[in-house]
């Protein structure tokens, strides 16, 4: 194999590996030698690709990330849904794409990267989570309240989705799928906890 071809591949599993370990572990808790020690390579042979741990973890979110935004629109292009079932679409997009909270994740990075790749990471989460998701609330059926903009909606909505990724809240009990715990999250992040008019008790 040619060295450029080498390099390459070594390219390559570097960035398939460090996505694994970033979204599964966040940023804090994954460092390149981890990354080096799984793929086989040392830590010399990782900066020669990336100089560090910020410039890999933006290399790889900035690919991640288009992929998560394109997603979201392809469900945004689904006009024959309800705007319940888009929202209920978007949250498994993000739930296929991450392990783990995406807002805690992306509050554990923010704290940690310097304040340069703070700016990059943050043009990242605004321009494939928050805007794509702002869309959603844009739309006219969805009916957002008038003191909200879409952007500031998918903001809320974003940090609000944490038990849909966890395991440790069991909310809706032992009896119901996956999927209906999710929609019930869902329904109680969008419409609140108390009960509509047509659950009242007489």
């Amino acid at each position: 194999m040619k060295r450029t071809e080498q390099l390459e591949k070594t390219r390559a599993a570097i960035l398939r590996t460090a996505t694994r370990l970033f979204l599964q572990k966040g940023f804090a808790q994954t460092s390149t030698r981890d990354i080096a020690k799984e793929i086989g390579i040392t830590q010399p042979a990782l900066y020669h690709h990336f100089s560090d741990k910020e410039v890999l973890f933006l290399s790889v979110m900035t690919d991640f990330s288009g992929k998560v935004r394109t997603d979201i629109n392809k469900v945004l292009r689904k006009h024959k849904l309800s705007p319940e079932e888009q929202l209920f679409e978007i949250v498994k997009v993000l739930k296929k794409h991450h392990p783990i909270s995406i807002y805690d994740q992306y509050n554990q990075a923010m704290q940690l990267l310097s304040k340069s790749a703070q700016r990059k990471f943050n043009m990242i989460f605004v321009m494939d989570y928050l805007i794509p998701i702002g869309e959603y609330f844009k739309q006219p059926a969805v009916n957002l309240r008038a003191d909200l903009l879409p952007k500031e909606a998918a903001e809320l909505f974003l940090a609000s989705l944490t038990p849909v990724f966890g395991t440790y809240q069991v909310i809706g009990g032992q009896a119901i799928t996956n999927d209906q715990r999710t929609k019930l999250i869902i329904d109680c992040i969008v419409n609140g906890l108390k009960r509509t008019p047509k659950e009242e008790i007489i």
